[in-house]
């Protein structure tokens, strides 16, 4: 048996119990029932996921995957492929916004490369390289199937290993120049939408590129023939190393049962392939920001979960879900730090 097959079966429920004790919990504590709306309902997700009502999500992660996109060689992106290795060292020196987003809630960034077409040697860079870059998608399959399942398993293995350190929370980044073009090939196949619907400005290109970014996304789609009802066959022919990594460690944090936050389009377009390859990995997930790519919130909403924050960022790296982090240990926080009525001595109506 593989990692990744291992891995989907173990996938399990959420915690009914620990849930409905939650809820119990939430019922009676000192305000209205219902008032905190959402931060009640990731209350209670927290409780399902974990099997507690009083979770501990003080050791928080982001398990950031960089990797490069052959299709960069058709002119979709405003940036040169070099830009990768470039960010990845800005994020090894502390400098990118993900960077300060982190420092500020106190989580660790893991910075895996998984296919950079750069090979960087720096202590703080985990080097799980698949292969360097992925195929152009115009010309043939963007990997083969063995390499998208060895990328997914690099990510597996992140979660496994996250959870032996005792980290209690995930975020997903990312970082790979041309990776809003794979991802909006496996939206609109996976999620069934037409390519126009989610294809956006990605790195800020203008409406000539925006036009040969529709029409390569087009054409690789038409040359491999992904198969719609094979999240596999989608991921090894039009994805991307960091998307497949995204994947397996939302995979991996579902079976270990440590909640996961999704940052936006790259991660949401990871998110589905989890979800399609294994169903119940969507209750382990949380959904962070709407970005302004226009296809994100399809893929949300194919998948089933809803964004929480609406700030019209298109950045990537893990930043709209490092934000999320502060509103998910205010949950965890209001369930186990608020008085009930009965113990503040109030008379509840």
């Amino acid at each position: 048996m593989t990692l990744l097959t291992e891995t989907i079966n173990n996938i399990g429920e959420l915690d009914q119990t620990a849930m409905a004790k939650a809820q119990e919990r939430l019922d009676s504590l000192t305000k209205p029932p219902g008032s905190l709306g959402k931060l009640e309902e990731i209350a209670v997700t927290l409780a399902g996921i974990t099997g507690t009502v009083y979770p501990e999500i003080s050791k928080r992660e982001v398990v950031l995957f960089a990797g490069d996109h052959g299709v960069v060689a058709e002119g979709v992106s405003a940036f040169p492929q070099d830009v990768t290795a470039a960010m990845v060292l800005n994020f090894l020196h502390g400098g990118a916004a993900v960077n300060v987003f982190a420092r500020q809630v106190g989580a660790k960034i893991n910075l895996v490369d998984i296919g950079m077409q750069a090979t960087l040697d720096h202590p703080g860079l985990c080097r799980k390289k698949v292969r360097a870059g992925t195929n152009n998608f115009c010309q043939g399959p963007a990997m083969t199937h063995c390499e998208a399942v060895q990328a997914l398993e690099v990510g597996i293995s992140r979660a496994q290993e996250a959870q032996a350190r005792g980290v209690n929370l995930l975020a997903t980044g990312e970082m790979g120049i041309g990776n809003t073009t794979a991802s909006s090939a496996l939206a609109a196949v996976l999620g069934n939408m037409e390519v126009e619907e989610v294809v956006g400005r990605g790195t800020g290109i203008d409406d000539v590129i925006l036009q040969k970014k529709i029409a390569v996304i087009k054409t690789g789609l038409a040359i491999n023939a992904p198969n719609p009802d094979d999240a596999l066959d989608c991921l090894a022919k039009v994805g991307g190393l960091e998307i497949a990594g995204l994947a397996g460690l939302i995979l991996g944090a579902a079976a270990v049962r440590i909640p996961v936050i999704i940052d936006g389009f790259i991660s949401s377009a990871a998110a589905l392939v989890a979800y399609k390859l294994a169903p119940n990995a969507k209750n382990f997930m949380l959904a962070s920001h709407a970005s302004a790519e226009p296809g994100h919130q399809h893929v949300l909403k194919v998948i089933g979960i809803r964004p929480l924050i609406f700030l019209d960022m298109r950045l990537g790296e893990g930043t709209g879900a490092v934000l999320m982090m502060s509103m998910v240990e205010t949950a965890a926080r209001m369930i186990k730090e608020m008085a009930t009525f009965a113990e503040a001595g109030i008379v509840s109506g």
